[in-house]
């Protein structure tokens, strides 16, 4: 099936602000000429949780070992398989078009999943169309997570990473670049900033495939 609408994964690294991202997305876009609220935002650690979607807790890092394979499962029927192409390319069809047009707002397979989680590179290139790396100072990232009551090694280990830049990192061996952007997610006002440029970057991606 084709969908109607881009699937997005926000990342970065824990207390970056990815949730608040998500749940502000998918609440305030609506597409032109229209007051529904396509999107769907998953908040994959609670899904894997409720779904029983992992093989094990580990204590030391209050974490959950994944099982990806029922994990993708779940979320494949959702994703839409395949976005349709620009008009203006050469690979374009006619016929994926009014499938996705068939999609509509609220067709089960229409895409628009907002995956919100802190790793990205385990979803298939095909089901992606925007990856959205949060980054953060990592002193303030070291506040947020004290706040959270993460124990020292936790965040001594996040910290660590959004140090590296690591979630970039994987984002960039697991995607074109092109599909690739990252937001700082530190000031009071960069959620709503951040949110409003993902949504303009929406209706032009279904303005581009006609679907606008």
């Amino acid at each position: 099936m084709v969908r109607s609408f881009p699937n997005i994964v926000i990342t970065g690294t824990p207390g970056t602000g990815k949730s608040t991202h998500s749940s502000l997305l998918a609440s305030s876009y609506s597409p032109s000429g229209s007051s529904c609220h396509p999107l769907r935002q998953i908040d994959v650690g609670v899904l894997v949780k409720k779904e029983g979607f992992y093989t094990e807790y580990l204590e030391e890092w209050q974490s959950y070992e994944v099982n990806e394979d029922q994990l993708l499962d779940h979320l494949e029927p959702l994703t839409g398989t395949k976005a349709p192409e620009p008009l203006d390319a050469e690979e374009f069809d006619q016929a994926e078009l009014t499938q996705a047009k068939q999609q509509g707002d609220e067709g089960e397979e229409r895409g628009g999943l907002v995956l919100d989680w802190h790793t990205c590179d385990v979803w298939p290139e095909r089901w992606v169309d925007l990856v959205v790396v949060l980054r953060c100072d990592h002193g303030v990232l070291w506040q947020r997570l004290e706040k959270r009551g993460y124990p020292l090694k936790k965040i001594q280990e996040n910290n660590e990473a959004e140090i590296m830049g690591v979630v970039a990192d994987d984002a960039r061996s697991s995607y074109p670049a092109e599909a690739i952007v990252e937001l700082q997610s530190q000031e009071s006002g960069d959620v709503e900033e951040n949110v409003e440029r993902i949504i303009q970057w929406i209706h032009a991606w279904r303005q581009a495939r006609g679907l606008e």
